[in-house]
């Protein structure tokens, strides 16, 4: 799967729009995300600030690694690697992915339409199917 140009620009565009409030978006997307499937609240061994700073981070580094897939692939399955690690599987990556857009659809409010909508999904399926092959034999 890909992404078109317009999708990168929009993606990228709206999460510039959501950094400036990253700490509470980060505070909504693992309350929803505890909401949609409170088994993965044990995963999470630092404080849920320190993991939202972390997850900005991520998000932020995804988003503009989608200027060079190439370089970016890597780095996701590096970060595979280490999710294997936390005791992630392949099953947590929807939970996760739906509370990310939950997440966006909350903080971007009258932007979030249906174009935008599609942008992320496919970008959120891009980042987890190149996780989930290189490190939980899945695609």
């Amino acid at each position: 799967m890909a992404i078109t140009e317009r999708q990168k620009q929009l993606v990228q565009s709206s999460f510039a729009k959501v950094e400036p409030i990253s700490e509470q978006a980060a505070d909504i997307f693992y309350k929803t995300l505890f909401e949609y499937d409170p088994s993965l609240k044990p995963l999470f061994k630092t404080s849920i600030k320190a993991q939202g700073q972390k997850l900005m981070a991520t998000l932020k580094l995804a988003v503009a690694g989608l200027d060079d897939l190439e370089k970016l692939v890597p780095v996701l399955q590096s970060l595979a690697e280490r999710h294997v690690g936390y005791g992630v599987e392949a099953k947590d990556f929807t939970p996760v992915g739906n509370a990310l857009l939950h997440t966006l659809k909350v903080g971007l409010g009258d932007e979030w339409d249906s174009e935008l909508r599609q942008a992320w999904v496919d970008t959120i399926h891009l980042v987890a199917d190149v996780m989930k092959a290189h490190s939980f034999n899945e695609s």
